[in-house]
């Protein structure tokens, strides 16, 4: 009989795990992978997430395993540009994209080394229910026998296909249809700072070094291309880079080698997913997703596993009922990305509404209020600081802007 069971065991499962292991309860984590192995990623982690690794004694391997520092963003947005970087966050001045055949070994063995009991290539087929409530999982390593385990809660980490929220019927809220694909790969030769750069044509293009001495190269497009782009994706998306910053399209041609095949993903739309119920709780892609455009997914993971850990535990040692706990965990969940969930469907629409266009606009106008604005996505100031009336009106006056063009809230 186990405390908890972890169903998923990257970036927001293996959290979950190890921080409940370390405070001594008994945790089985489950993956249909064996790590290290891949899987679809932005690998874009915010000093606010890297905040969580640093403070789990994690961040030091992360970077030992030759990933990049990156301290400078180049950020434009029709034509926008907001190029600097966010204050240090925790004393954390940088950020880190590492690939995730680094990283969820990193945090897969974090788990293990905590005391967590890890079976690698189990293919979690059902849940237990005892009255209603969930008690445990069935499965099959590999292509073994069914195995049955049961916990006091049972934690689904599996991704947006969730097997877990399947089976319990976990139903979606707040859902926003998503806007775009995404193709990406992986590029030897290029000495390019961080860019993130959206066109005038429902295209955005993004790249960072990671692991390897290689950069992530993607485009996003809005989904009315993707039959066009099906038909010759090595040309589209050479084409993206064309049409949003014609030099960096030249760049990728001369001094860019693509090490691998380009990876397709059309992501599912932005949602909420109940995630707690009797006996059981969602954590990360499986109970809230939204668009890549932001990479707030992984440090996302990271805030709510660590989050979802902490009431877990509580109930463990008899401070709470385990549903009160799962219920403040989730009622906590949504507050606390609220302003994530809405800055980042807003700007995967690739037009800006007039409010937002006009903050921008001003915004970069200014190196100190760019740098305010860098530390709002990098998780480190609160939105209240920029999009408050009185901080827009210290903004409005210190860029210049016009009384008849100053706006104050949204449509």
């Amino acid at each position: 009989m186990f405390d908890v069971i972890v169903v998923g065991a990257r970036c927001a499962g293996s959290p979950v795990a190890m921080l409940l292991a370390r405070r001594g309860h008994r945790v089985l984590m489950v993956d249909r992978s064996s790590f290290p192995s891949d899987t679809v990623s932005t690998h874009y982690i915010h000093q606010a997430g890297l905040s969580r690794l640093q403070d789990w004694g994690l961040l030091d391997e992360v970077i030992a395993a030759g990933t990049p520092a990156v301290r400078k963003m180049n950020f434009s947005y029709t034509g926008i540009p907001l190029v600097g970087w966010a204050d240090p966050i925790d004393g954390i001045d940088a950020v880190y994209c590492p690939r995730r055949v680094v990283l969820d070994e990193i945090l897969v063995n974090a788990a293990r080394r905590a005391g967590v009991e890890v079976i690698e290539q189990f293919t979690m087929t059902d849940l237990v229910f005892d009255e209603g409530r969930v008690v445990g999982i069935r499965g099959r390593e590999g292509d073994g026998p069914e195995q049955e385990f049961r916990s006091s809660v049972v934690v689904g980490a599996d991704g947006f296909h969730s097997t877990v929220a399947r089976k319990v019927n976990a139903e979606l809220y707040n859902v926003r249809p998503a806007s775009g694909f995404i193709y990406y790969s992986y590029y030897s030769g290029l000495d390019w700072e961080m860019q993130h750069k959206t066109g005038f044509h429902e295209q955005w293009f993004g790249a960072w070094p990671t692991n390897f001495d290689q950069h992530m190269v993607a485009v996003i497009c809005s989904r009315r291309q993707l039959k066009e782009f099906r038909q010759d994706p090595e040309r589209r998306f050479l084409a993206v880079f064309d049409d949003v910053e014609p030099e960096k399209g030249q760049q990728l041609r001369e001094l860019g080698r693509r090490e691998e095949p380009l990876r397709p993903m059309r992501y599912p739309d932005n949602y909420y997913r109940k995630s707690h119920g009797p006996g059981w709780a969602l954590v990360g892609d499986a109970g809230y997703h939204k668009d890549p455009i932001t990479g707030w997914g992984m440090t996302d993971a990271f805030l709510h596993g660590e989050l979802l850990a902490d009431k877990i535990n509580e109930a463990l040692s008899g401070l709470r009922t385990m549903d009160d706990a799962l219920a403040e965990y989730a009622k906590l969940r949504d507050e606390e990305s609220a302003p994530v969930y809405d800055f980042t469907t807003t700007m995967a629409e690739f037009h800006l509404p007039p409010f937002l266009e006009t903050v921008l606009s001003a915004i970069s106008k200014s190196d100190a209020w760019t740098t305010k604005m860098l530390g709002m996505i990098a998780g480190g100031v609160d939105g209240g600081e920029i999009f408050a009336p009185d901080a827009l009106e210290r903004l409005y006056n210190d860029t210049g802007v016009p009384e008849d063009e100053r706006l104050y809230e949204w449509a």
